[in-house]
């Protein structure tokens, strides 16, 4: 079929003939590509009047047209009448069925709306489906689309754009409120760093002043201890100056004065080794100052105030120190303590000297006093409940001043020892 089909060709357009002309010499072109030629090619000026030449694509021979020109070339009817032919056998037949060898698909199942054959319908998978023929079933739903597009009414199309403006509404309304989420975590989170910010410097800086607290109380002591160094070494070269000294008067001069500041270095005092303990340590005051901040109350978080003083107690240490609100708290719960000791006393020597009293006397010296103990241990009880976080972080020191007060029982009570500094 390729080489018929190539025979059947043209050699100007390359297509089936159309309309094929013969020419002189035998060949056959389309007719429109015959006038093609005619135009394009060149007159000769010896050639006879009325005649017009035309030269052949094939052999390059120069041929005579008619008069009437291209129209007058005779037709070739054979080559016409294969080509029509061959035109008819070549039109696309109907597939066969990949389920039955040699079966044509020349039938349209309605139900499954694809291509089937005769076995199909009978023996196959479509059995009892209603058929139809293709191009019967192309020709009923042609106008379906038309129907169908009528139904998508004005309302419908009003609805789906009414329907489209709300969302994009709801979609900007969110996105805005997720914006200014947004911008009120970022404020959030900013004032909780500048809040951290200033606890933290607040906090280094207390730590700055207790370093500078720790420089003034060792740095005179580091210079004294070096000008003594420095005075030994000078000493030491001072007594090698005077061993080699020949002269009995010099010499004698200068072991005087060498006794006399040798005397005067070792009988001088040394300074005495300070140990200073640095108090609150940060990690215990952080975990248990710092563990129960809520992030509203991080203003008011608790900063200490670092103290740098001897392990010895000493009194220096002591002022240099300043009373702590433990101190505080301890010497309260001190003399609430002591009070109720002496209410205790009281009501001891009340009960011991009742049979001493008549009944009037002893109502009216006796009513008075256990209103008064009453109204102590509600005020007590108050400040237990109040205090009670704190009892258990000052229990050791509590325990030490508790024994301290009851070896001073037996002494004279001297109450100034309760509210010194």
């Amino acid at each position: 079929m390729d080489s018929l089909e190539e025979d059947l060709t043209c050699s100007v357009c390359y297509s089936l003939f159309s309309d094929p002309r013969v020419l002189p010499c035998s060949h056959t072109f389309c007719r429109a590509c015959l006038h093609g030629l005619l135009l394009a090619s060149h007159n000769y000026s010896i050639w006879r009047p009325l005649r017009q030449p035309l030269k052949c694509p094939n052999c390059r021979g120069v041929v005579e047209l008619p008069v009437a020109g291209v129209d007058a070339l005779p037709t070739n009817v054979s080559l016409r009448a294969i080509i029509e032919k061959y035109q008819g056998d070549s039109e696309p037949r109907a597939p066969l069925c990949p389920e039955h060898p040699r079966q044509p698909l020349n039938m349209y199942c309605v139900r499954d709306r694809r291509l089937i054959c005769g076995l199909c319908l009978t023996v196959g998978q479509h059995q009892g489906h209603a058929i139809d023929d293709l191009q019967t079933a192309f020709a009923r739903e042609k106008q379906t689309p038309s129907l169908l597009l009528a139904r998508l009414s004005e309302h419908r199309w009003a609805q789906v754009c009414e329907l489209g403006e709300q969302l994009e509404q709801e979609k900007a309304r969110c996105e805005g409120l997720l914006r200014q989420d947004r911008q009120e975590v970022a404020q959030f989170f900013h004032m909780l760093e500048a809040a951290l910010a200033r606890k933290r410097q607040a906090y280094l800086e207390v730590l700055d002043k207790a370093l500078a607290e720790v420089s003034r109380a060792y740095d005179p002591l580091i210079h004294r201890v070096k000008e003594l160094q420095e005075e030994q070494l000078d000493l030491v070269s001072l007594a090698a100056s005077v061993e080699e000294e020949d002269s009995p008067l010099v010499f004698l001069e200068k072991v005087h004065m060498f006794k006399e500041r040798v005397d005067d270095f070792t009988s001088a005092s040394l300074p005495s080794a300070l140990n200073l303990s640095v108090t609150p340590r940060a990690a215990d005051y952080l975990h248990r100052h710092w563990a129960a901040v809520t992030l509203g109350s991080l203003d008011e978080a608790p900063v200490p105030k670092v103290c740098c003083c001897a392990r010895c107690g000493s009194a220096a240490a002591k002022a240099h120190e300043g009373p702590s609100q433990d101190s505080y708290r301890l010497r309260a719960q001190l003399l609430l303590l002591l009070l109720l000791l002496l209410l205790f006393l009281l009501s001891s020597l009340c009960w011991l000297g009742v049979a001493q009293f008549n009944r009037g006397l002893r109502e009216e010296l006796f009513t008075p006093i256990w209103d008064w103990m009453e109204s102590s241990y509600t005020v007590t009880e108050v400040f237990v409940l109040r205090w009670s976080s704190h009892v258990f972080s000052t229990v050791e020191m509590f325990l030490q001043q508790l024994t301290a007060f009851f070896i001073t029982l037996t002494s004279p009570l001297d109450p100034c020892l309760l509210f010194t500094s």
